[in-house]
């Protein structure tokens, strides 16, 4: 079962309490669980094999309207949004820089149904300032608003200075290992792979869109990994890998995928 069906799971059974009001919002709670799995992926940091970085402390910036009918229930929420994410966090092998925390705080310049989360890695004492991951706030479905995007953030990403715990580079006299660079091809046109993941689909908000009619807005997804995978995600017609029907499957250098009528390539090589 996914982390997200579990979270609406868990708040079925308070929608008859003190989730109540909450769920009149027009912004669900579900949709902004799914804007915090998106902004780790968004701001994943990859230091080895073994160890990737991901945001810990959230805030979640509402329309007044929205953020009046959820902040009374702001303690409980935050809770289970947090617990949601580090669920979500071990699924995808992500680790924290210190303990999870998700804020909800008013933005007036919002519109009802949208909302934009921010997110800073934090250490136990650190004090960054949070990082603006978008300047475009999302609409209660997923989707994006019309606002221009905002002033981006100061520097890069606050990570820590030193090599993380353990490791000790050029330990053994060992060379450094080749970085390994991904990308697919589809009508000609290559998309580098930079991410943990990559979402293909028709939607607008796909990390790469498709533009066919036999590809659902949120088709696949590349995972990286030794190897690298894709997954369906629950697609209309689902997706072929190297000739076979398949909702999971490892790719090779070479991999043919097809999604509706299009044919991608995946392709990958060291250095």
């Amino acid at each position: 079962m996914g982390v997200l069906k579990r979270f609406e799971q868990r708040l079925e059974g308070l929608v008859n309490g003190t989730f109540a009001k909450v769920f009149k919002s027009e912004v669900q709670p579900v949709e902004i669980a799914g804007a915090l799995q998106r902004e780790c992926d968004n701001n994943a940091t990859i230091w080895n094999r073994e160890r990737t970085v991901v945001p810990n402390d959230f805030i979640v910036e509402l329309s007044a309207p929205d953020y009046e009918r959820l902040s009374p229930y702001s303690g409980q929420l935050g809770d289970e949004l947090g617990g949601m994410v580090r669920d979500y966090a071990k699924q995808q092998r992500y680790t924290f820089m210190g303990s999870v925390k998700v804020h909800l705080e008013k933005a007036d310049e919002l519109d009802t149904g949208l909302y934009r989360v921010r997110s800073r890695t934090l250490a136990s004492s650190a004090s960054q300032q949070p990082q603006r991951s978008s300047g475009t706030p999302n609409n209660a479905y997923g989707g994006q608003g019309g606002y221009p995007p905002g002033p981006g953030p100061a520097g890069a990403p606050p990570m820590p200075s030193g090599p993380p715990p353990g490791h000790a580079p050029g330990a053994g006299g060992a060379m450094p290992r080749a970085e390994t660079r991904r990308w697919i091809e589809i009508n000609g046109n290559r998309h580098q792979i930079s991410r943990p993941t990559l979402v293909l689909g028709r939607s607008t908000e796909a990390d790469v869109r498709v533009d066919d009619p036999g590809v659902s807005r949120r088709h696949c997804e590349i995972r990286v990994g030794d190897p690298a995978s894709i997954q369906d995600l629950g697609s209309t017609n689902g997706i072929v890998v190297d000739g076979q029907h398949t909702t999971r499957a490892t790719l090779r250098d070479g991999s043919r995928i097809v999604v509706g009528s299009t044919t991608i390539i995946y392709r990958q090589a060291e250095g």
